[in-house]
């Protein structure tokens, strides 16, 4: 009941006080996650939402569907379209009240909002950030920035500024608009892909920031009736490991609310990783997820995010604590913990990093592949692999152990057909050494000469580690260890 209040309290904060977008003087208005070119999501409600004079008749239309309603004491107003097939004809909407209101070029398909830190932020055109260029293929991301785009796919993307009261952003737009160059890049090959498979309209809502921790995604009030998290919120001000929740959130999120889509996409990890936040962050993210998925009014809102790749932390000499070869290990470990959350998904890149020391691998193409995958499969119903090999069991035989692992797809493989690496195995002493690790089948058996008792194995467990083994579909495994002793 309390998380109810709050959602309720923070959705009336909304259309009120924290989105100021209408004159005091009744001009009907709505708010800026509303304009030209957007998509509205199908099969489900769709919430419109805005500001007139209190007792203000407003009437809304769009396609066959009219909705009238009343502004409240407070000049709020809040209709629900009825849930709608997918429509890549445009239309308009009319929202009519003493003043009318009219967006036109309106499609409808699915909307997914992708958030996080870079990796999430980093945009199609990657010199606006002077990140790298790939040193590998095709620099998919520039070729698009000069390519014909198709109009069903449509981009919201939120600027980097805290200082208005309304979503800071322009507007949505097409594929053509010169906007788009800003849009995550992961963003825009996932709805490019989503689209080439299923012909539904697409629209894509960029929401990232970097060197952003998952605190600042969550509202503060979230901590305060957490179970996990309340004692540390008693205090008005208080920081959840030195930071209080909820600045992004606050801005970038709360201000779409509660505009109605499909899904979400996630990257970020690297700035918990960086405050060696392993113990909590999987609660952490849980609680976000959860909260998010309160507040769009749908528990079931699939959830698909990106473990963070390969980098070297230990060169990181100035973050508050050192780190070790395994930091970015255990950080792998809890952002695997997070799949046991319904509706979610993870894909693995320990394959897409050219330099080490480049916390933004370049190859964002690949990542929003991955991800597709795992919608295509999940949300759309393709009969396809979207997950590399995950740990599932081992048996203990004499002085070899045999591993065995879900998502073998058509069968295990080592990436560039050499012998597999970054395993390593240890008996009761736990002293790990590298291991020979051999396909047989749909298993792997493994075995050194100097552990004539084997007790556990360490995958890709290190911050260096970029193994070979995948399955034939080409999805790299996920890093594991069999104990955390």
């Amino acid at each position: 009941m309390l998380m109810f209040r709050s959602v309720i309290k923070y959705l009336g904060a909304t259309l009120l006080g924290l989105c100021p977008f209408v004159s005091i003087f009744s001009q009907v208005s709505l708010p800026a996650v509303f304009s030209n070119n957007m998509v509205l999501q199908r099969d489900k409600p769709v919430s419109i939402w805005g500001k007139a004079t209190a007792g203000e008749r407003v009437m809304v239309s769009f396609d066959k569907q009219q909705k009238t309603t009343v502004a409240s004491s407070e000049g709020k107003w809040q209709v629900q379209l009825d849930a709608m097939p997918a429509n890549a004809n445009p239309s308009t909407l009319t929202v009519k009240g003493t003043t009318t209101v009219e967006l036109t070029n309106i499609l409808v398909g699915d909307i997914w909002l992708c958030s996080g830190q870079s990796n999430m932020e980093y945009p199609l055109d990657r010199k606006t950030k002077k990140y790298t260029a790939p040193k590998k293929g095709i620099d998919s991301a520039a070729e698009e920035l000069t390519a014909t785009k198709p109009d069903a796919i449509r981009y919201l993307y939120v600027e980097h500024t805290l200082k208005t009261d309304d979503l800071p952003t322009k507007g949505w737009v097409n594929g053509n608009d010169t906007n788009v160059r800003f849009v995550s890049a992961i963003g825009y090959f996932f709805g490019k892909e989503i689209y080439a498979n299923t012909h539904v309209p697409i629209g894509i809502i960029s929401s990232s920031w970097g060197g952003t921790r998952v605190e600042e995604w969550t509202p503060d009030w979230a901590y305060v009736q957490s179970p996990i998290f309340k004692d540390s919120t008693t205090n008005p001000k208080f920081k959840i490991d030195g930071m209080h929740p909820g600045q992004k959130f606050d801005k970038m999120i709360l201000s779409l609310l509660p505009y109605t889509i499909k899904g979400m996409l996630w990257y970020q990890g690297e700035s918990n990783c960086m405050v060696e936040d392993q113990v909590t962050y999987p609660a952490k993210m849980e609680l976000m997820v959860n909260t998010w998925r309160d507040l769009f009014h749908d528990k079931k809102i699939p959830f698909y995010f990106v473990e963070i790749a390969p980098y070297k932390y230990t060169s990181r000499l100035n973050d508050h604590k050192l780190h070790t070869v395994e930091s970015l290990p255990l950080t792998w470990e809890a952002q695997t913990k997070n799949l046991s959350i319904p509706y979610t998904a993870m894909v693995v890149t320990t394959d897409l990093v050219d330099d080490l020391t480049n916390i933004h691998p370049s190859y964002k193409w690949t990542v929003a592949h991955r991800l597709a995958l795992c919608a295509l499969a999940k949300d759309y119903k393709h009969k396809i692999v979207y997950s590399g090999p995950a740990y599932q069991s081992m048996k203990i035989k004499k002085n070899t152990i045999e591993l065995s692992f879900n998502y073998t797809g058509s069968g295990l493989v080592a990436g560039d057909n050499q012998p597999l690496t970054w395993f390593t195995i240890a008996g009761a002493d736990n002293q790990f050494v590298p291991a020979k690790a051999t396909i047989k089948g749909e298993k792997i058996i493994m075995e050194a000469e100097s552990i004539a008792k084997p007790t556990q194995v360490r995958f890709a467990w290190d911050e260096s580690a970029q193994p070979n083994l995948f399955n034939k579909e080409g999805l790299p495994a996920l890093p594991f260890r069999t104990s955390a002793n």
